[in-house]
């Protein structure tokens, strides 16, 4: 038997061009000799749909292009869609041949984490899905499950455990199980487990691409039940997997390369974004510094060098360094670049200002005013020509609030807001070092951050510090009394807290940013603006 997991990336909301994918890729399965063809969760619809759950016509929709591809089934298909029964909504696994559907699974684990909400749209199911079905004349049960229901080790119910026991032959699980680093090692680490109780063969078809945050890696896995890896799918990429079950054929894989996949990940979202939103081009500030640098390569290889405007946007303060390198990278990348002065602009914006702010010290007002000159220049060339703006602050940045509202983070995306400055310069090394010439200037990588805002101004972190600090509080959720307790410095930690803490409502504002990690600000992270709590530090 012939098992195709087919990766597919499709666009929420998009049902009529969904289904046509899924036409193309279930023929394009059965021309190789499929005996079963399987799909990612929600597939025809796109996760995650969110509201759009909530329309009547949507879910009409989607059911009238559930039937069309029942309808046109010969071999059999296993896809996910949204069913609406008895009032409820369910998250579901159906099972189309023969010119039908045969039957369907409603999802039992409905998780309420991170970036997932169900419990919002759907109703659980409240039994197994083993459902029989015949290929070749021989009828086989097929244990089915959707994303979440494998990873039933933090509910009550053990589903694998009981898919074997209400006789099921073989495990597939369809899911939409967005990226993060280390993701994959968690899933094949769960599946050989499940496959090391069951003894039986494991099959996982994971979504591919993109949708606002989150990134969908595919890397779609297929085990024996010996627990060998007999199939794996491309990783940020479109995939057709063929497993043959009679003669399954054991496959070695490649250590990841951890700055590899994020990059990877990262170019993938942006490319979608842009695509799926309809935008072809962007622009973004070069300032010569290692962020935007990084943002830039980025930009090119998921759009193309035809594709990127950068902008070089020099005050007095900007180092003659800074604009070389700007103008160094934007060679090196063969992107359109161009310079525009904004020294005559901050000095009229001071004359404006003067007395206002007669009989005060020049700080963070005026430093500001550089900023958002840039933010609004750079909006003014997206207004004008279409061009999407793309924001290059980090996630330490983000945290710490050392960034502009208005002003640097202007933007449409932002690209690199979950990584942090540690990963930022790991991933600039990576990626001089695979393309084996410095794309990012070296320059830009080994000289110290600066916002060039004021004279011989430098950033105001020990970035190798304090960007740990950051990581271990927002994406590991240790308290400051935790991060205390294993040395480090009271006072920067307590500092660190406040920030993170004080500077939410910016984070609020800023442009939707490409998910990396386990914990990114946006969707995944709820944190209100108003917030006086202060965990009491010894």
């Amino acid at each position: 038997m012939k098992i195709a997991l087919c990766q597919i990336n499709p666009t929420v909301g998009a049902i009529g061009r969904n289904r046509d994918k899924i036409s193309e890729w279930y023929q394009k399965a059965i021309d190789v000799g499929a005996d079963l063809v399987v799909f990612p969760e929600l597939v025809i619809i796109g996760y995650p749909p969110q509201d759009l759950l909530l329309r009547e016509d949507f879910i009409l929709e989607a059911n009238e292009a559930l039937s069309w591809l029942a309808a046109n089934a010969t071999v059999p298909m296993i896809i996910g869609n949204a069913f609406r029964e008895n009032g409820n909504l369910y998250n579901c696994a159906f099972v189309c041949g023969n010119g039908r559907i045969i039957n369907y699974y409603k999802k039992m684990l409905l998780p309420t984490y991170d970036v997932f909400d169900e419990v919002r749209y759907f109703s659980p199911g409240e039994t197994t899905g083993v459902i029989e079905i015949e290929i070749e004349s021989e009828k086989i049960k097929i244990g089915l499950q959707i994303c979440e229901d494998l990873w039933d080790k933090d509910y009550a119910c053990n589903i694998t455990d009981s898919l074997k026991e209400n006789g099921a032959q073989l495990m597939i699980n369809i899911s939409a199980s967005p990226y993060r680093a280390d993701r994959l090692t968690d899933r094949q680490t769960l599946i050989e487990t499940k496959v090391s109780e069951t003894g039986l063969s494991f099959f996982y078809c994971n979504l591919v691409g993109a949708q606002d945050e989150l990134i969908f890696d595919g890397q779609s896995l297929a085990y024996d039940g010996g627990g060998k890896l007999i199939g794996q799918g491309k990783a940020f990429k479109e995939d057709l997997i063929i497993v043959d079950l009679d003669h399954p054929k054991p496959i070695i894989t490649k250590p990841d390369v951890r700055e590899e996949k994020i990059y990877n990940a990262l170019v993938l979202g942006v490319r979608d974004y842009f695509q799926k939103t309809g935008h072809s081009e962007a622009v973004l500030g070069l300032s010569g510094g290692i962020d935007s640098s990084l943002t830039a390569c980025i930009a090119v290889d998921a759009l193309g060098a035809e594709n990127i405007h950068g902008v070089s946007m020099p005050s007095q303060y900007s180092s003659d360094h800074s604009m070389d390198d700007a103008e160094i990278l934007a060679h090196n990348l063969g992107v359109e670049y161009r310079s525009i002065p904004i020294e005559t602009i901050v000095g009229q914006f001071g004359d404006v200002l003067t007395e206002s702010f007669s009989g005060t010290e020049s700080g963070v007002a005026e430093e500001n005013i550089q900023a958002r000159i840039r933010g609004s220049l750079l909006m003014a060339l997206s207004n004008k020509f279409n061009w999407l703006v793309l924001s290059t602050g980090n996630k330490t940045e983000l945290a710490m609030g050392y960034c502009t509202l208005y002003g640097d983070m202007n933007g449409g995306l932002a690209v690199i807001s979950d990584l942090s400055k540690t990963d930022v310069y790991a991933l600039s090394r990576w990626v001089n070092t695979k393309a084996g010439i410095d794309r990012i200037p070296i320059n830009s990588i080994e000289k110290p951050p600066s916002a060039e805002l004021a004279p011989d101004q430098v950033d105001p972190f020990d970035y190798d510090v304090v960007s740990p600090l950051v990581t271990a509080m927002v994406e590991d959720e240790k308290s400051p009394t935790e991060l205390i307790e294993e040395g480090a410095d009271p006072e920067l930690v307590k500092d660190i807290s406040r920030r993170i803490r004080i500077n939410e409502y910016k984070r609020r504002q800023a442009a939707p940013g490409l998910r990396v990690t386990s914990k990114a600000f946006g969707i995944g992270r709820r944190v209100p603006i108003v917030n006086k709590f202060d965990e009491l530090i010894p």
